[in-house]
C-alpha cells in the first residue's frame, strides 16, 4: 500500500525533537554508545572462563523465599 505525499512527508513532533536535539549536541551519540558498550556490551568469555563461571555459581533452592 502506497501512501500519499502528504503522508511521506509527515514528521512527528517527537522526531523533530530529537533531530533538533541532536543537531545541537552532535556528541549525544557518541554518549549513548559509550552507555551501552558500559552495560550491555560485553566481551566473549573463553571456555575455561564459562567452567570456572558454572563451578563456582551457588545452587538455588527451588522456592528462593522460603528460609529453612
Amino acid at each position: 500500500m502506497k501512501l500519499s505525499n502528504q503522508h511521506q512527508m509527515y514528521e512527528s513532533e517527537h522526531t523533530l525533537f530529537i533531530k533538533a536535539l541532536k543537531a545541537a549536541n552532535p556528541a549525544i551519540e557518541a554518549g549513548q554508545r559509550e552507555g551501552r558498550a558500559l552495560l550491555w556490551d560485553k566481551a566473549s568469555t573463553t571456555l575455561p572462563e564459562q567452567d570456572l563461571s558454572a563451578e563456582s555459581r551457588i545452587k538455588q533452592q527451588a522456592y528462593v523465599y522460603q528460609n529453612k
